[in-house]
């Protein structure tokens, strides 16, 4: 019998789980980009902020990708971090629903349990079927949806032993009596799971069951506790996702993280004196019994949200203020500048063009950036530095994305034959800084890659890698004055950098290989130093692709640009 609830608890929560994630996954797909237009355009205003955030998290049933989306915006200069923060206030209230669908659905009147298996055959047919990628989504969602409910079934059926054990009647009851302890319990079992949905369920369907015993206002009281630390503990699973994701994810899940606490601590003197247990009676439409106790408890885990939003939606400026405070800004940082351009310069292509060159002279510097921070890192296997130029790169990416975007925009407006001609010329530039961004990465993979194999270079070796930095430095400090002056002598300049680059290359590939052949240095040394050579003479070759382009126009074929 334990082996069979075991079983049947595991099992069901497994089935939960993976339904949850592939209903949320084909939600992401099917609407993916409308509601990233969504979160971007309606996000301005902080009440507009919460909707967002609630009717997103709704939408895909996934708090973990609004927030993660969320981010990218911070990331990008779309959003403040106090815009970021509402939305996530949002995504909280959101994140209810699925206790809501659990409560009326799962094991109500209308069990939707009993339709879970055909939604399971007619989702995998329609997943079969591929006939367009749309079709596969809403067989992956209504899949997802039957895996959900098939998984709360087995669930259903494992707990019930527990509804008539007295020793777990008692266990839970103690715990819920201990609001402090159930608080931490529901933590716990949140980050266990990584799914506040999934142990909200754990929670209904255990008072259901009978687990809290049959005395429901009582039995309504001490799962408040519970629902708590539900919500501390889906905070802690964002901190710890953001470990290794930038400084700004890091401030918005610490903001979360703050909020919730908070929230939890204030709450729990109105838990003890039974006033948010008789508030919640108070506000569901049906009377407490076995058959909407599920219901109870989904209705006081959006109080809680609900309540918590409002109170905090005034003060957001001062939750901002205490992540800025335990996160402050380091400064590497202040390079993340965001990429702006003006749109209502459009309706003057001569200004526009203007600003889009100012922003590539950025991205210039950028590159630059980059690729001194991925040779220092080669050189002195310093990791800190190869992850500056990951950093930066992403930054590349970006100004990439956001100035072709504008020059496309602007190249549909009336514009004159010469700035028609410019257009091009600035697109084709702006790819070849992006493509040194690129290889400043490929330098950043195998400087990874000496770190991890205990590799080193001979002093010759050093000595050529600081000569090639030297060299390229050079041709970027020429590059950057000549696209920022639109300045041909300065660009003319530039060029006789690729020869000299083009000639170490020469030179350094065959002395390397000497070295090689008297075992001054080892092949897997000298393939990564080779790698390096090849990549710093790449860009060199971008950076003459911008040189021409600043003299007199790319050389290309009406259409392509040399590719290197």
């Amino acid at each position: 019998m334990l082996k069979d609830m075991i079983f049947g608890v595991i099992g069901g929560l497994g089935l939960f789980l993976f339904g949850m994630g592939m209903m949320s996954d084909a939600l992401k797909k099917a609407a993916g980009r409308r509601l990233k237009n969504i979160l971007e355009s309606l996000t301005k205003h902080r009440i507009i902020a919460v909707l967002v955030g609630t009717f997103a998290t709704a939408m895909i049933q996934s708090s973990s990708a609004i927030t993660v989306m969320v981010v990218g915006f911070v990331n990008a200069g779309l959003l403040s971090l106090r815009q970021a923060l509402c939305v996530v206030m949002g995504a909280n209230i959101g994140t209810t629903i699925t206790a809501g669908l659990v409560s009326t659905l799962g094991i109500g009147a209308f069990k939707i349990t009993s339709y879970a298996l055909p939604a399971i055959g007619i989702g995998f047919l329609l997943r079969l079927a591929r006939r367009t990628q749309r079709l596969k989504s809403i067989g992956n969602i209504i899949l997802g949806f039957g895996l959900l409910f098939t998984g709360l079934a087995f669930m259903k059926d494992g707990s019930s032993p527990l509804g008539q054990s007295e020793k777990a009647q008692e266990i839970l009851i103690w715990l819920g009596e201990n609001p402090i302890l159930a608080v931490l319990a529901g933590a716990i079992i949140t980050m266990l799971l990584q799914s506040s949905s999934a142990s909200i369920a754990i929670i209904q369907l255990l008072a259901f069951q009978g687990a809290f015993g049959n005395n429901w206002e009582q039995v309504l009281r001490i799962t408040i506790p519970f629902i708590l630390g539900d919500n501390i503990g889906t905070t802690i699973t964002a901190q710890l996702a953001a470990l290794q994701t930038s400084r700004n994810s890091k401030r918005v899940a610490m903001g979360h993280t703050i909020f919730n606490i908070i929230g939890a601590i204030y709450m729990l003197p109105l838990v003890w004196k039974v006033w948010f247990a008789d508030l919640v009676q108070w506000i569901t439409p049906f009377s407490l019994s076995k058959g909407t106790v599920m219901l109870h408890i989904f209705i006081a885990h959006m109080i809680f949200n609900i309540f918590n939003t409002i109170l905090f939606l005034p003060m957001i400026g001062w939750l901002e203020y205490i992540v800025m405070k335990i996160l402050p800004v380091r400064k590497e940082e202040l390079l993340r500048k965001p990429v702006v351009l003006e749109r209502h310069l459009l309706s003057t292509p001569v200004l526009a063009l203007e600003q889009a060159r100012r922003e590539m002279v950025r991205m210039a510097q950028r590159a630059k950036e980059a690729l001194n921070f991925a040779i220092n890192g080669l050189i002195n296997n310093n990791r800190r530095n190869l992850d500056m130029a990951r950093t930066i790169e992403d930054l590349i990416d970006d100004f990439q994305y956001h100035i072709t975007s504008y020059l496309a925009e602007l190249s549909t407006k009336e514009l004159s034959s010469e700035e028609s001609i410019g257009i091009p010329v600035l697109l084709h530039t702006v790819n070849d800084l992006e493509r040194a961004g690129d290889h400043a990465v490929n330098i950043v993979e195998i400087a990874e890659r000496k770190i991890e194999q205990k590799l080193a270079f001979s002093n010759s070796a050093l000595t050529e890698a600081q000569q090639l930095k030297e060299q390229v430095n050079q041709m970027f400090d020429k590059i950057i004055p000549a696209l920022e002056k639109n300045d041909i002598d300065i660009a003319k300049s530039a060029l006789a950098n690729e020869e000299s680059l083009n000639k170490m290359q020469m030179d350094f590939r065959r002395s390397h290989v000497q070295r090689m052949t008297e075992n001054m240095c080892s092949p897997e040394a000298g393939l990564i130093f080779i790698d390096l050579v090849d990549n710093v003479e790449k860009i060199g070759d971008h950076l003459t692709n911008i040189a021409q382009g600043v003299i007199g126009g790319l050389r290309w074929d009406g259409a392509e640009a040399k590719s290197i």
